[in-house]
């Protein structure tokens, strides 16, 4: 009994386990350190593939996968840099802080085998490598359907991890400051005007202020405002940029402002209609009135057809433009 106890104490497999040990820690206290200094670790080919790829790992990484060089002319990579600091920093200065989850950046310039190795054409994208095993489909964040907002990328990490993430934001107040200056302006005009406010009676003041609210909230302005989608989408293998999102589950903000400005216009075209019905001016102007409210509602309703179906696929119906 006493052999086969000194046997196994030091059989090969005894001091391997305890390199493996030896190896792990040293990983996660360069991770450690690493964290201390920035809450976003910096990883190029070499790193990922000695701390992501490698054994022994305990410990689950989020990588973000940007392109931040200005020749790459990535806005949107810019942008979600930033929300990624904000949800690094909350999770590394949070009182619950471990060594269970690490949060690191591949640069396409600094890492391009890295991409080639997971086969990316695009950036910015997410993926999270569990502490065991590959990254499955899940593992992969939706960016397109859900936004890059710190508050939806620490949901998507609590659910992958089991971490969960308070994101606490710098101060901006900008809104509130914004919100003041233009009661302030209402309330010097109003204050001004104090003897003559007939204008608060006036219908097309009303109307107006009316039709650009519904023209804002028909656009997907709260939708932007509660995902926080990415302005627009640029390949970074092909420098490709998209402003109209292929998918009817999301947009960008850009598509947003596209669809706003057609849907003006159209109403714009609808209200030189009806004043070239129901005005008393000549009729060589509201002939020129009726030409150009045709044509705005024609060209434009077409090109808001077209936007539809380039999301909905396989939409049957076109007008002018297919």
């Amino acid at each position: 009994g006493w052999y086969k106890t000194l046997t196994s104490l030091l059989s090969p497999s005894r001091p391997c386990s305890l390199r493996g040990g030896t190896l792990l820690s040293e990983k996660v206290g360069q991770l450690m350190d690493w964290t201390g200094r920035r809450a976003v670790i910096r990883m190029n080919g070499e790193k990922f593939r000695r701390f992501v790829k490698a054994p022994p790992r305990n410990y689950s990484v989020v990588i973000m996968f940007t392109a931040l060089q200005p020749q790459r002319q990535c806005g949107v990579c810019k942008q979600a840099d930033d929300e990624y600091q904000i949800l690094a920093n909350s999770w590394r200065y949070s009182t619950a802080f471990t060594n269970k989850v690490f949060f690191a950046t591949v640069d396409f310039d600094e890492g391009s085998d890295v991409f080639q190795m997971l086969n990316m054409n695009s950036a910015p994208s997410f993926i999270h490598f569990p502490a065991k095993g590959k990254p499955k489909k899940s593992d992969s964040y939706e960016l397109q359907v859900r936004g890059f907002a710190a508050e939806q990328l620490a949901r998507w990490v609590g659910d992958r991890t089991d971490v969960q993430i308070r994101v606490i934001r710098p101060p901006n107040y900008a809104g509130p400051l914004m919100l003041g200056f233009l009661l302030a302006v209402i309330g010097g005009l109003a204050y001004l005007r104090r003897n003559n406010l007939e204008f608060l009676y006036n219908k097309n003041v009303w109307a107006f202020s009316a039709l650009c609210f519904c023209l804002i909230m028909t656009s997907g302005q709260m939708w932007n405002h509660i995902r926080g989608p990415p302005y627009a989408h640029k390949n970074p293998t092909t420098g490709q940029v998209s402003y109209i999102h292929g998918s009817s589950q999301a947009q960008f903000v850009a598509e947003t402002h596209i669809v706003l400005l057609f849907n003006s216009a159209v109403t714009m075209g609808m209200v030189l209609l009806h004043e070239a019905a129901t005005s008393d001016m000549d009729i060589g102007k509201r002939k020129i009135m009726c030409v150009a409210g045709i044509g705005l509602v024609m060209l434009f309703f077409s090109w808001l057809l077209s936007i539809f179906r380039a999301k909905y696929h396989g939409y049957p119906y076109s007008f002018l433009l297919s």
